[in-house]
């Protein structure tokens, strides 16, 4: 099959890519390259790809003869949503749409589009499956319901979209982010000896691994089309829906000689759910999801020991989505919607030092 990935040098992207790769598949990738240079070890490994490209300007033509696109192509958290909203907007919906209609036009068949459990946003501590009422909080969360809804209308007998609703995801990755709660709190555990909560700890959130991510990926490429058309999918495992307090515990217990504290003025998350995974257990009960947290806390505590992570590493904008954004808008590198102003690479921002992209 040959795939296309929306966004594949990003910190999903760098793992599913040769993972995908190594299951048979011919892989090519579109990126803009906002996160160039922020690598933890040797930069991931490009398969053969298009120039950078921004979805917001894809065509029919760069599309033609692939017979899968998966669209991980987005601002990727809470954060950099609240910093534009309409940045948001203009990439995860807008520019979704534009690749889901480009590859419609161009005769692509499966259209896996990246969603996330954070649509159900404020839920609360019982279990939400697919056919929750949704529950966004953030511009971020907002941007994926709407784009579910539009891809929808879109599916026919020839356009056969789905909807991979990804818990938090966490693990060691050669396009490091650190700020998500697993990877955040064992990184500032190992630089600080302190596995620091910004909230109380009593927000639930649901965990995946991204190689966990892969293999759903994977499978939700190879299913027959019946199995998949036009459906949503919670993404993860029962067993790692979990308490922020509990991810800290974890933490602490993996990393010697680290302690637990709260931030001043730490309080409840409005981001609190827990996610129901049965039905992806049900359509693919071959599919057996590996990661455990711990095993994966355990796996980030090594890539960090073994590349040096220091405490400069973990406050700078080489592995902080937010960070990096900004340094490259005061570089002038980018436009306040996120749009390239010049050609130079972006792996040369260096707006603050210690920031710079390495």
């Amino acid at each position: 099959m040959r795939v296309l990935v929306a966004g594949h040098r990003g910190y999903i992207g760098a793992v599913l890519v040769p993972y995908l790769g190594a299951a048979g598949h011919e892989v090519d990738g579109i990126d803009l390259g906002l996160y160039e240079g922020c690598d933890l070890g040797p930069a991931p490994r490009d398969p053969g790809t298009l120039p950078p490209c921004d979805i917001r300007d894809t065509t029919p033509a760069q599309l033609r003869g692939y017979d899968a696109v998966v669209c991980l192509a987005a601002l990727s958290n809470d954060p950099l949503g609240d910093l534009n909203p309409a940045a948001t907007y203009s990439i995860n919906l807008d520019g979704t749409l534009r690749l889901a209609r480009a590859a419609k036009e161009a005769g692509v068949q499966r259209f896996l589009f990246a969603s996330s459990c954070s649509l159900y946003g404020a839920a609360g501590s019982a279990g939400v499956a697919e056919d929750a009422e949704l529950f966004p909080v953030t511009p971020y969360g907002e941007a994926k319901v709407v784009a579910e809804r539009e891809l929808s209308l879109l599916a026919d007998d020839s356009f056969s979209p789905a909807y991979l609703r990804n818990a938090t995801a966490y693990g060691a990755s050669p396009r490091l982010r650190l700020d998500i709660v697993v990877n955040n709190l064992t990184a500032v555990a190992m630089t600080t000896g302190q596995v620091r909560l910004e909230s109380d700890g009593s927000p639930w959130r649901p965990l995946v691994h991204i190689e966990d991510i892969s293999r759903v990926v994977l499978a939700a490429l190879e299913a027959p089309r019946e199995l998949v058309h036009d459906q949503a999918f919670n993404v993860g495992r029962q067993e790692d829906n979990v308490q922020v307090s509990h991810i800290a515990d974890m933490v602490a217990a993996a990393v010697p000689g680290s302690t637990v504290t709260l931030a001043d003025g730490a309080g409840p998350d409005l981001r609190n759910y827990r996610v129901d995974f049965a039905k992806l257990n049900d359509t693919f009960p071959d599919l057996k999801l590996r990661w455990q947290v711990r095993d994966g806390i355990d796996e980030l505590a090594a890539a960090y020991t073994q590349h040096g992570l220091s405490y400069d590493d973990f406050t700078s904008a080489r592995f902080v989505r937010l960070r990096r954004i900004r340094e490259l808008l005061a570089a002038g590198l980018i436009d306040d919607l996120l749009r390239r102003r010049t050609q130079d690479t972006f792996a040369d921002a260096d707006a603050s030092p210690g920031a710079k992209a390495r």
